[in-house]
């Protein structure tokens, strides 16, 4: 599982060395921190999943701090959109694996660490294996299968575990199965028992989410982690902070266990748990009950340059259409029940957006509410054009 090794270390935990007594000099002329505790971060191992915009600014209060050993999982690549929220790329890191550059960053920072990177999808087959050989887990992570997964994996292995989540405006942290005098904490399904419908949830490409907030969620993640290794300060542990990045409030509320760990003894099937299966075997379903009609790049290319007949939207928002265009009319996703006097009923009319979804979307609503039957949708999306037709356009 191990992908590669930016650099392993070996440290004399036993003691801080001269160079690290500079380094951290502000920890150890800190009340109550101290040589002490440095150690005790020197000494610890945490995995990272998710190097992404928890992850970023995370790993680097981490590393920043001289936590002995960073673990990085993440099997996604560097995308221009993450450029927006996640700090340790930049514009060279491209189509690269997050973890890997996000190692090598964290290298040039603090050279006196040992970081481990994952380049491959932490899943039921592997978790237990991979979390059992670190202290603190923090999840970075963006969907639901993945939360609950890293949440069973540290109860059964009797791992802290710090979560944070991110959309649009709001953030929240929590810590959960931190082993205390009365037991442990409460963990993630004391939260929230059962999941979310997954079309009732969006992400933060559908929603959007304000660059800065990452930041400051992360980083008070990674306080949290320093919080459990050294024993300062008291973690958010039975509690959830909400923050509001527009308003600056944030609320704490208490989360009262409900002895949801004694029900996990095993990893099970996390897409099926969160509906997953379920959700695109409905679209499936949908797609066939309606008989949605598609169209492929190809075929819209043969469509514009025969200069045909038809109408050509685009439900992307308008950043999208800034960036990179087709030439079609924008009507945005969340305008189109308003502006369905625009969308003609007399001739084609091919609908697209970034990958085909929104779009496919828009044709089944038009389709059931407005009995349009001259509808198709652009198969594969812009990424599909760019791929296919046009390699030299920038996509996002």
């Amino acid at each position: 599982m191990l992908s590669s090794v930016v650099r392993i270390v070996f440290l004399k935990v036993d003691k801080l060395t001269n160079i690290e007594r500079k380094r951290y000099s502000r920890h150890l002329v800190l009340q109550d921190f101290g040589v002490d505790n440095q150690l005790k971060l020197k000494k610890a191992s945490v995995l990272v999943v998710g190097a992404g915009g928890l992850g970023c600014p995370a790993l680097l209060y981490l590393a920043a701090a001289g936590v002995g050993t960073l673990g990085i999982a993440d099997f996604d690549t560097v995308d221009i959109s993450n450029l927006q929220r996640q700090v340790l790329f930049t514009m060279d890191d491209l189509n690269k694996n997050k973890a890997e550059v996000a190692a090598l960053r964290l290298q040039q920072l603090n050279p006196l660490l040992a970081y481990r990177c994952y380049a491959e999808k932490i899943s039921s087959l592997n978790a237990l294996s991979v979390i059992s050989e670190y202290d603190v887990v923090l999840d970075g992570t963006d969907n639901f299968q993945t939360r609950y997964l890293l949440n069973d994996a540290c109860v059964l292995l009797d791992k802290p575990l710090v979560y944070g989540s991110i959309l649009k405006f709001e953030g929240q942290v929590s810590v959960f199965n931190l082993k205390s005098t009365m037991g442990y904490t409460a963990n993630y399904r004391d939260l929230f028992p059962i999941p979310p419908d997954p079309s009732s949830v969006p992400n933060c490409e559908q929603a959007g989410v304000l660059g800065v907030l990452p930041g400051i969620i992360g980083s008070m993640q990674a306080n949290e982690v320093i919080k459990i290794i050294t024993g300062v300060g008291e973690p958010l542990a039975n509690k959830l902070l909400l923050f509001d990045a527009a308003t600056m409030q944030q609320t704490i509320i208490n989360i009262q266990p409900q002895n949801t760990r004694n029900t996990i003894r095993t990893l099970i099937d996390y897409d099926e748990f969160c509906g997953i299966h379920q959700e695109k075997n409905k679209s499936l379903n949908a797609n066939q009950s309606t008989n949605m009609k598609e169209v492929t790049v190809q075929e819209l290319k043969e469509m514009l340059d025969s200069k045909a007949d038809f109408q050509l939207i685009d439900v992307r928002e308008p950043h999208e259409y800034d960036i990179c265009n087709l030439g079609g009319e924008l009507i945005p996703q969340g305008e189109i029940p308003f502006n369905t006097d625009k969308i003609s009923t007399d001739r084609k009319v091919v609908i697209h957006c970034r990958s085909g979804a929104r779009s496919g979307n828009m044709v089944q609503w038009l389709e059931k509410n407005k009995g349009l039957t001259n509808l198709y949708n652009l198969k594969g999306g812009i990424l599909a054009w760019a791929k296919e037709i046009d390699q030299e356009m920038p996509t996002y």
